[in-house]
């Protein structure tokens, strides 16, 4: 057995340190908040949307849809706020101007 110092294992290191002396563009470390009120919403409204998307799916009456969406994109658009996310925000306001004209039509045919 060899016992070069070449051959023992390092001690274990922190992943941040070890992402530190790579210093390479290719490893990326997630950056949205973790259970603050943000990550409720997200969540929340990821599942309302699904909801919406299932409702939708098998054919239900089109205003639960709609409403189920409406208010899990109105949730992702607070969330694009909250997080300054421009892309997030400009998506879901304008899925959220679209829902509010087809409830808009649907209940008094405008």
């Amino acid at each position: 057995m060899n016992n070069t110092p070449n051959s023992i294992e390092p001690i274990k290191e922190k992943l941040d340190d070890k992402i530190k002396k790579l210093n390479s563009s290719r490893v990326i470390k997630k950056v949205t908040p973790k259970g603050d009120l943000s990550w409720y919403v997200k969540w929340i409204s990821v599942f309302l949307i699904l909801f919406a998307t299932v409702a939708r799916s098998v054919g239900t009456m089109p205003q639960v849809d709609m409403w189920f969406g409406l208010f899990g994109t109105i949730g992702w658009a607070w969330v694009g706020y909250l997080w300054h996310d421009r892309a997030l925000l400009v998506l879901n306001v304008v899925l959220v101007t679209l829902l509010v004209l087809g409830l808009t039509n649907y209940y008094f045919g405008i």
